[in-house]
C-alpha cells in the first residue's frame, strides 16, 4: 500500500477510528465527548481524502481547515494536530506504517459490541 500521500494515510486511519468507535461504546462513563472528538477527526480524514493535498502542503491545508472554523477552532485544531502527527509517524515510525498498511488491525474492531 501506497503511504506517500496524505490522502492514503487518512483513508487508513479512517479504518483506525472504526477500532476506537468499538471501544469507545463498551465504556462504562459517558462517552459524548470521546463520540464529538471522533466525528471531528472523521470529517477532518473524509475531507483531506475528498481534497487530495500534496504531501508538502499537507500541513498548511489543515491550518486553512482551522481557520475555515473560525474563533471556536479548539476542537478542529486538537484533531487536525493529531492527523498531522500521525501522517509524520507513518513516515518516521516502520512499525505504524506497517500497521496501517495493513488495514490498521484491531481486536476491538471485530470484538462483539
Amino acid at each position: 500500500m501506497d503511504l506517500d500521500r496524505p490522502a492514503h494515510v487518512c483513508r487508513e486511519l479512517l479504518s483506525a477510528i472504526e477500532a476506537s468507535e468499538g471501544r469507545r461504546k463498551r465504556r462504562k462513563r459517558d462517552t459524548t465527548p470521546d463520540a464529538i472528538g471522533l466525528a471531528v477527526k472523521r470529517d477532518l480524514l473524509e475531507r483531506a481524502i475528498t481534497a487530495d493535498p500534496e504531501p508538502t502542503e499537507f500541513e498548511a491545508w489543515l491550518l486553512d481547515q482551522c481557520s475555515a472554523v473560525g474563533e471556536h477552532d479548539g476542537g478542529v485544531r486538537a484533531m487536525a494536530l493529531s492527523i498531522f502527527e500521525e501522517w509524520r509517524l507513518s513516515h518516521d515510525a516502520e512499525s505504524f506504517r506497517n500497521w496501517l498498511a495493513e488495514g490498521a488491525p484491531s481486536d476491538d474492531a471485530s470484538a462483539d459490541r
